[in-house]
């Protein structure tokens, strides 16, 4: 059984890819690494091309079984500044990819989706069942790819998972990959890199949020927690199961405080901050209810806030002793 990641010298993807292969799954990655980092596929196959490219992506998945989905653009300050790039990247491009599975056979599918696909939540927790209400364009672009997935299904037998992910955080136990970005966004390396004296201050948007302490809460979910859903998901496609749509987090939330606080507790160092304004946009809380996939795929998340902060950590101790000359 041979899984194509498209994607796979990204974050998640590289994740998912060493899921894989732990699982017995021959993989081929598929990446222009334009955002990727060939240093994350070490020990797989990498294919350098775009899904754009449709000849060489059509000789890639003629070997394959099932593909797995990464390749998408991902901020959302950036798409709101030019669309367009996400427009023609994660659906023109995307749905390249999607006509190309179709016509060389290819009709398994796992999709990385967004929980931005549900804007500003009407309710929390956020099940499956809550309004789809994108309030940008990298919501909307991940949503209309969505639409696309179930479209396929309906015409063509295609058969999809389509993950919703809350916030991926962490790194492989190995410390051999982990989050690489730029530039970085992401609370907990935005925190590690100001202790580290990396970056200058963090800069903790609003305190006087509807919330406990005043900031904003987010479901933090390990990366590898994350990988394994998606091989759960592979399986349950094989084994002949119908389409999905899941939510991936924890179920639990933790405000920007508890997090630096728990950096703080990992490094025995305190992070240095700077309040500023809120960002528009920025909900209070957006926690997930992850109970379908626990009931369809028998999926928890089982990795803590300190493993998910130790293990970027580590990483991150990794990647400055790469750096360093000689």
């Amino acid at each position: 059984m041979i899984v194509l990641v498209v994607g796979g010298a990204g974050y998640i993807g590289s994740h998912a890819a060493r899921a894989l292969k732990r699982h017995g799954y021959e993989v081929v990655i598929y990446d222009n690494v334009s955002t990727g980092y060939p240093v994350l596929t070490k020990g797989f196959n990498l294919v350098v091309g775009d899904i754009a490219d449709t000849p060489k992506l059509a000789d890639t998945l003629k070997q394959v079984d099932a593909v797995m989905h990464f390749a998408a653009h991902a901020y959302v300050g950036e798409s709101v500044e030019n669309p367009r790039k996400y427009f023609r990247n994660n659906v023109e491009a995307g749905l390249a990819l999607l006509n190309t599975c179709l016509d060389c056979g290819v009709a398994k599918f796992i999709f990385s989706s967004t929980c931005a696909v549900y804007g500003e939540p009407a309710k929390i927790p956020i099940s499956e069942q809550n309004p789809l209400q994108p309030v940008n364009p990298y919501g909307v672009s991940k949503l209309f790819f969505e639409y696309a997935l179930q479209a396929y299904d309906r015409a063509y037998g295609l058969r999809f998972a389509r993950l919703r992910y809350f916030n991926a955080a962490g790194a492989d136990e190995s410390g051999e990959i982990g989050e690489l970005h730029e530039p970085e966004t992401h609370l907990i390396p935005c925190a590690l890199q100001a202790i580290a004296g990396i970056r200058p201050a963090l800069e903790v948007y609003g305190t006087d949020y509807p919330t406990p302490d005043g900031t904003c809460i987010r479901d933090y979910v390990h990366v590898n927690d994350l990988a394994e859903a998606h091989v759960a998901a592979l399986r349950h496609l094989l084994e002949g199961g119908n389409s999905l749509t899941l939510n991936l987090g924890t179920g639990s939330g933790y405000s920007v405080k508890e997090v630096l606080n728990m950096a703080e507790e990992v490094t025995g160092t305190k992070v240095p901050t700077r309040m500023a304004h809120r960002r528009p946009g920025d909900p209070p809380s957006l926690v997930a209810d992850p109970a379908l996939a626990q009931q369809v795929l028998g999926w928890r998340a089982t990795r803590s806030l300190r493993d998910m902060v130790g293990t970027a950590w580590e990483w991150m101790q990794h990647t400055q002793e790469l750096q360093k000359p000689g």
